[in-house]
């Protein structure tokens, strides 16, 4: 059985810039075709716009305020929302409240860097 604990798994920042931990994926579990992790934002702090050409995710939001963005679509999220972001849409998310902003992150496929393409905004 495949068990993890938050407070026993390493913390690594994905190449949006977010600190994720990774409770189950192929990498620590029998899980082969998605991936569970919580990912937390600093205040006032932001990912890279990016997206992911095969993963679909949902970011369900633990603890805080931010600001979504999909796409040109905004969108004020906070606790208890559930965020759908489909493979190919440029997606970023802000911390917009005076805590650190926890969410969760389920990807199908499992979680890669080589699945993410951080967008040139300049």
């Amino acid at each position: 059985m495949d068990v993890r604990n938050i407070n026993e798994v390493p913390a690594f920042t994905t190449k949006d810039g977010s600190q994720i931990r990774e409770l189950l994926a192929h990498r620590n579990s029998c899980i082969r075709k998605q991936s569970l992790a919580e990912a937390r934002l600093d205040i006032n702090a932001s990912t890279a716009p990016h997206y992911h050409p095969e993963t679909e995710e949902i970011y369900y939001i633990l603890d805080g305020q931010g600001e979504m963005q999909i796409g040109t679509e905004k969108q004020t999220v906070h606790e208890g929302d559930a965020i759908a972001i489909p493979p190919g849409e440029v997606h970023q998310i802000t911390n917009t409240s005076d805590v650190i902003l926890r969410f969760l992150c389920c990807c199908a496929p499992g979680y890669e860097d080589t699945d993410t393409v951080i967008v040139d905004t300049a």
